[in-house]
């Protein structure tokens, strides 16, 4: 089974993604700039599985067959770039939303490109990026005895990757796929996250996606 690195792991977004990679049985190493607090927080985190979750460095998370972009959006591009040497050739999956507070909303921003999705594959010319895992409440995902029963929504320009990932996604507790389709989507899928996290906030919830109507 391919191992799992996660740049950015340590923040809850990226937790809760290895948590439950991990506890689908991939092996997971959350990275961070500080490898000794990666390890710290991958200590905290209990996997229902027979995966193994450690914390490192990013440099060393970019060394794993399959790479989880879950950084903050104004540093994404330069983590990536700063490790492009060891990224080329793999799957880089990007769970980026570039949004900024306004009150109580999450407004979405639109980079060069349209998306963060685009950033990162424009920085990363020779791996594969998938976009995955945007609309997921943080704390619902690094609680495995929540109920969660969430759709991930995939696009790529790959369609091998899309279904790479997809068949990632359906072995996490909690979580289905759903393939949308290219690149082209990106910018949508990205923005629709701040729509719900500010439903969440307003309603002091943790609601996220689930598609009606699909034949499962």
């Amino acid at each position: 089974m391919s191992t799992i690195g996660i740049l950015g792991g340590t923040g809850p977004a990226g937790q809760g993604v290895g948590l439950r990679l991990a506890s689908a049985g991939y092996n997971v190493v959350l990275g961070s700039r500080d490898a000794e607090r990666a390890a710290t927080v991958a200590q905290t985190l209990s996997p229902r599985g027979s995966g193994v979750l450690t914390g490192a460095s990013n440099e060393h998370a970019a060394q794993c067959d399959v790479i989880v972009v879950a950084t903050p959006w104004d540093s994404a591009v330069a983590t990536v770039t700063s490790l492009k040497d060891h990224l080329g050739g793999k799957v880089v999956i990007s769970m980026v939303n570039a949004l900024v507070r306004e009150g109580r909303e999450l407004v979405p921003l639109y980079p060069p490109r349209g998306s963060m999705a685009a950033q990162i594959a424009h920085a990363l010319p020779e791996a594969t990026v998938v976009g995955a895992f945007h609309h997921l409440p943080a704390s619902e995902m690094v609680n495995l005895d929540s109920a969660l029963d969430a759709d991930v929504v995939i696009f790529s320009d790959s369609a091998r990757a899309r279904e790479s990932v997809a068949e990632m996604v359906e072995s996490m507790p909690g979580l289905h796929a759903v393939i949308a389709g290219t690149m082209s989507l990106a910018s949508a899928v990205e923005a629709f996250t701040a729509v719900c996290i500010s439903i969440n906030i307003r309603h002091k919830a943790h609601s996220y996606v689930k598609l009606a109507g699909l034949s499962r």
